[in-house]
């Protein structure tokens, strides 16, 4: 993937948001699709905990990158057309946590009124709000990105209850 948004020489705060992106969008999407091969495997929620803390993580280490490369109204359109080229929309985040998701419901193993596409928006803004208020009001502001991740993911309530034993 080669985004480009900038028809001035190359350098400064948007180049390094773009190399970051080109480095570790790649790698954070192939996380969530691989969570497909968890499907019926585990515990929904123990398979969804690892998810959101390399969330988080990502989201921290973007957003910080970030903030510098939308100081200019045109920069920010350049790039908005770089992510459509190139299919990086939210979709990209979305459809591979929305279809482990379904395939855990058609299992049984999530529950049948869950919307498996508004649980994956869900869990993501819940990834990003975190990454966020650590980096602007500082990470004593919430609970650690561990604790974070298993809260996110309990509140979403995506398990029948468990059976008696």
């Amino acid at each position: 993937m080669a985004l480009s948004v900038r028809n001035e020489r190359p350098g400064g705060s948007v180049d390094h948001f773009l190399a970051l992106l080109q480095y570790r969008l790649p790698f954070w999407i192939s996380v969530l699709h691989d969570l497909g091969n968890r499907v019926g495997q585990g515990k929904v929620a123990d398979n969804l905990i690892p998810i959101v803390r390399a969330g988080i993580d990502y989201y921290l280490e973007v957003q910080s990158a970030a903030l510098p490369a939308f100081t200019s109204p045109s920069v920010t359109v350049r790039f908005r057309e770089a992510l459509r080229d190139h299919g990086l929309g939210p979709m990209a985040e979305i459809v591979p946590l929305a279809s482990y998701l379904e395939a855990e419901q058609r299992a049984g193993r999530v529950l049948p009124g869950v919307d498996p596409v508004a649980t994956a928006r869900l869990l993501l803004a819940g990834c990003f709000h975190h990454a966020y208020i650590a980096m602007f009001v500082g990470a004593e502001a919430g609970p650690p990105p561990d604790a974070a991740a298993e809260q996110i993911v309990r509140e979403l309530r995506l398990e029948p209850a468990s059976q008696p034993a």
